[in-house]
């Protein structure tokens, strides 16, 4: 069975205005660079911290976040000095010690064998076989998607679904996309492109393009998935840390009968107005502790792109640039 996210909510005393602000850093930053690093999801009112995620990295940010709360008595706190309290602490070697599945999981698609590198991954996988809903959250370049795109083309190509609907929030747009050049597919390409990318990666240009003629393939923006009931369907909506309260619960409720769902985002980089909640962060939330909802948490150290984008990403966080 898999394993529930834990939550730990602690109360940081005595409550200061002052010294809570340093901890958060400006617009949350220094919270942010924690949930990238130890993979977990961080929600405050006030001085009421609530941490989300995987056991070992849960108590890990939590005490984390009490030692930081004492420094910010005599100290102002910037992202370099969150970096080197992190690297000096060995908080992040306990997040390595994630456990994988006893078996190693491997999808086939006509391409070839793909595999999880790492832990993370190869829990991502195993959840994506065994539940009918799973989320990844994470940084870019964890793999998040790519698997995720692996894992439906293989029920389509072992006949456990019937269709495969990737679908994507067109934020930058409002998701009013009338005013782009071009028919319905020129209008969300540039949105869903990473997904496209891997799917002809899996199965070639040509049968990509047969499929999506014959709606076994479909790539949409969210907007388009409203009043849809999804039988024997395997459903990536990605980027959903873009979606508000009300879409994602939209999304959700449109699996129906034979379906699978994953969902992807990462909960530290919203392009949505501040004053706006994440329907992401509001699911990892509400469905935390409902069962056979599988959930992974990717950290900065999961990423699997060029060795060089690890060294760029933590540069940039010591520097404390977004």
């Amino acid at each position: 069975m898999t394993p529930q996210p834990r939550s730990l909510d602690i109360n940081l005393e005595p409550a200061d205005n002052r010294r809570l602000a340093n901890l958060c850093g400006q617009f949350d930053e220094h919270i942010r660079q924690v949930e990238r690093r130890l993979g977990v999801e961080i929600n405050n009112r006030g001085n009421h911290f609530r941490v989300i995620g995987d056991e070992g990295p849960v108590t890990a940010a939590g005490e984390l976040l009490k030692t930081l709360y004492e420094v910010t008595e005599d100290q102002d706190l910037d992202p370099e000095a969150i970096h080197l309290r992190l690297q000096e602490s060995g908080l992040e070697a306990l997040v390595e010690e994630r456990e994988a599945p006893s078996e190693s999981v491997v999808v086939h698609t006509r391409r070839g064998k793909i595999t999880g590198r790492g832990p993370a991954q190869q829990r991502y996988l195993s959840d994506m076989q065994r539940s009918d809903l799973s989320f990844g959250i994470g940084p870019a370049g964890t793999g998040k998607t790519y698997l995720a795109v692996a894992s439906a083309v293989e029920a389509l190509e072992r006949d456990e679904v019937r269709r495969l609907i990737l679908v994507r929030p067109a934020v930058e747009a409002g998701e009013r996309l009338g005013f782009l050049p071009g028919d319905m597919a020129q209008k969300v390409d540039p949105y869903l492109r990473p997904m496209y990318d891997a799917l002809y990666e899996m199965m070639g240009f040509e049968k990509v393009g047969r499929l999506i003629e014959r709606h076994v393939i479909e790539v949409a923006p969210l907007a388009f998935m409203r009043g849809r009931t999804l039988n024997e369907s395997f459903i990536i909506l990605d980027e959903a840390q873009n979606t508000s309260v009300e879409q994602m619960k939209m999304f959700l409720t449109r699996i129906g009968f034979g379906s699978r769902a994953v969902v992807t985002g990462d909960v530290t980089q919203i392009d949505l107005p501040r004053n706006q909640t994440s329907g992401l962060r509001h699911a990892i939330e509400v469905l935390k502790d409902v069962p056979d909802v599988s959930f992974t948490f990717f950290t900065a150290r999961d990423v699997v792109r060029h060795p060089l984008v690890q060294k760029i990403v933590s540069a940039y966080e010591r520097h404390g640039d977004h």
